[in-house]
């Protein structure tokens, strides 16, 4: 079983390597903290674009969610903090953790893809469960001496299509 907690890129793999601490442990914290200034330098912000594929596997009910950075931004921040007024019954960061797995990201030149899935959830306070349950697709780029989201699809069901 895989540890969570572990980047499975060897530092030696040097672009996988840090866009796995870009996309798992810097996002995470970021997002518990709702804290933007975290992860605002992760961006390419001059022709980001977000596409929110609404957990639909069908792309035609896709739609361009985040034509700016500025507008995910926005999202990002208010998802974070109505995140951060809810109750859980176990550790969030751990828990997080142990649902997010980014073992796939194919680079090519300054260009990369990488694949991040969530499977499973939180146990909330009141007994129910916080279903996390979908899958991003990052556009990532060598920008400014370092890996960058350019752009992403996002919120797609996990699996895509029949399972």
């Amino acid at each position: 079983m895989r540890d969570p907690f572990l980047n499975p890129f060897p530092s030696s793999d040097t672009a996988r390597h840090a866009i796995w601490e870009m996309l798992v442990p810097r996002d995470i914290d970021a997002f518990l903290s709702a804290d933007w200034s975290m992860v605002a330098g992760d961006f390419v912000e001059d022709g980001f674009i977000g596409i929110d594929g609404r957990r639909e596997t069908n792309p035609d009910n896709w739609r361009l969610t985040f034509p700016s950075l500025s507008a995910y931004r926005d999202e990002w921040l208010r998802q974070s903090k109505d995140f951060a007024g809810l109750s859980f019954a176990e550790d969030t960061r751990a828990a997080i953790f142990k649902t997010t797995t980014l073992e796939d990201i194919e680079v090519n030149g300054d260009f990369a893809l990488a694949r991040k899935k969530f499977d499973g959830g939180l146990k909330k306070a009141d007994g129910s469960f916080d279903v996390m349950k979908w899958q991003t697709v990052y556009y990532c780029r060598l920008h400014e001496e370092r890996w960058k989201i350019s752009g992403f699809t996002g919120y797609l069901p996990n699996p895509m299509g029949p399972a």
